[in-house]
C-alpha cells in the first residue's frame, strides 16, 4: 500500500505540530509541539478552551487572594496560560514542547533570561522536567546571548524569528538547542518585493535559506537542530525533507496525509559534507553589520517581534474581559 506524503516525511524529518488547538494535535500525533503567542491568543479564543482559560484565571486569584486588583489576578494569569496550554500539550505528546518568552523582552537580555528561568520553573512545579521544554526566544542579538546563559544553566532554547544567517551562526556558536528558520515569511517578503506572484518550490526564498542554513550546520558538525517553521504551502515542506525537523500547521499536516506520491529526501548531512562553504565567526559587530545588509531579515525579524508584541496585548485584553465575566 502506498504512504502519504506526511507518513514518508516522518521517515527523514521530526514532524512537529505548529499550534496551541490541542485537539489538532490529538490528530496528528506529533512527536514534539511548538506554540508562540499568535497561536495561545488563538486558542484561547475557542470556546473549547475556555476551561484552560478560566481554570488560569481563578488559580492566579487563589494566589494573590481576594484583595488583589484585577489587573494583578490579569497579570500573573497572563505568565502562566502558555504554560498551562503547555501542560495540556505535554498529556499527549512524548516528547518537547516550545513555550515563548514574551516578544517585548526580545531586546532585554536579562529580562528574557529571567522570564525564561521562571517558565521552567513553572513547568517543574507542575512535575514537568526542564528536557521536555524549549524557551523559545526571538533570534536578536540581545535574545541569542540570553539563550547562551540559559542553555548552560540546561535550560533548552529554541531560537524563533529567524530569517539569516548570521542569525543561524551566532545561535549555533552560542550553543543553542533549536532554532526555528521562517520559510513562509521569507516567500512573503521577496513576493512582496519583486512583486512575483508565485515560486516553484525548488527556488522558493525561504527552502533556500533554510537548505542554506542545514548544509551550513552540518558541514561544520554543529550540534544546534534545524526546524524549518512558518509554511505556506506543501511543496516547501516536501523540498526541506531530511531537516532535523519541521514544525507544521494542522491544515498542512492534514494535507500532506491526503496525499500520496514518492518523497525523495532533499536534505542530507552526507551533501553537506561535500559542499564548498565558507566558515564565518559571528561576533556582534559580524552580526549587526550582516544583519544591516539583510534587508529581509532586519524588516522581517522587527515586523515578527511586533505582531507577537500585539498578539500578547490581544490576550492581555481577553483575559481582563473574561476575568471580569467571571467576577461579576
Amino acid at each position: 500500500m502506498a504512504k502519504n506524503l506526511l507518513e514518508q516525511l516522518r521517515e527523514v524529518t521530526v514532524v512537529v505540530a505548529d499550534t496551541g488547538d490541542i485537539q489538532a494535535i490529538e490528530t496528528f500525533k506529533p512527536r514534539d509541539a511548538t506554540t508562540n503567542p499568535s497561536l495561545i491568543t488563538a486558542a484561547a479564543q475557542m470556546p473549547q478552551y475556555q476551561g484552560i482559560v478560566d481554570d488560569t484565571l481563578k488559580g492566579a486569584r487563589a494566589t494573590l487572594g481576594a484583595a488583589a486588583s484585577a489587573a494583578d489576578v490579569v497579570t500573573l494569569a497572563f505568565d502562566r496560560l502558555a504554560v498551562s496550554f503547555g501542560l495540556k500539550i505535554l498529556e499527549i505528546i512524548e516528547g518537547r514542547v516550545s513555550t515563548e518568552v514574551d516578544a517585548r523582552l526580545s531586546y532585554d537580555t536579562e529580562g528574557t533570561i529571567a522570564k525564561g528561568r521562571d517558565l521552567i520553573k513553572q513547568y517543574e512545579a507542575a512535575g514537568i522536567s526542564k528536557e521536555r521544554v524549549l524557551i523559545k526566544i526571538a533570534a536578536t542579538w540581545e535574545g541569542i546571548q540570553a539563550a547562551a546563559v540559559l542553555e548552560k544553566e540546561g535550560i533548552h532554547t529554541n531560537l524563533t524569528l529567524l530569517f539569516g544567517l548570521h542569525q543561524a551562526i551566532a545561535c549555533a556558536e552560542n550553543g543553542i538547542t533549536l532554532i526555528s528558520p521562517f520559510v513562509g515569511r521569507i516567500l512573503d517578503w521577496y513576493k512582496k518585493d519583486t512583486g512575483r506572484d508565485s515560486y516553484a518550490p525548488t527556488e522558493d526564498p525561504g527552502v533556500l535559506s533554510v537548505t542554506e542554513i542545514y548544509n551550513y550546520y552540518k558541514k561544520f558538525g554543529y550540534k544546534t537542530e534545524v526546524m524549518g517553521a512558518s509554511f505556506r504551502n506543501i511543496g516547501e515542506i516536501t523540498e526541506l525533507a531530511g531537516s532535523d525537523l519541521l514544525t507544521i500547521a494542522p491544515s498542512l499536516l492534514a494535507e500532506l496525509q491526503s496525499v500520496e506520491g514518492e518523497l525523495p529526501r532533499k536534505l542530507d548531512p552526507a551533501n553537506a559534507a561535500n559542499a564548498t562553504i565558507e566558515k564565518i565567526t559571528v561576533d556582534k559587530a559580524t552580526f549587526d553589520r550582516m544583519h544591516e545588509e539583510n534587508r529581509m531579515a532586519k524588516e522581517k525579524l522587527a515586523e515578527g517581534i511586533d505582531g507577537f508584541a500585539k498578539a500578547l496585548e490581544a490576550l492581555e485584553k481577553l483575559l481582563s474581559e473574561r476575568l471580569a465575566s467571571l467576577e461579576a
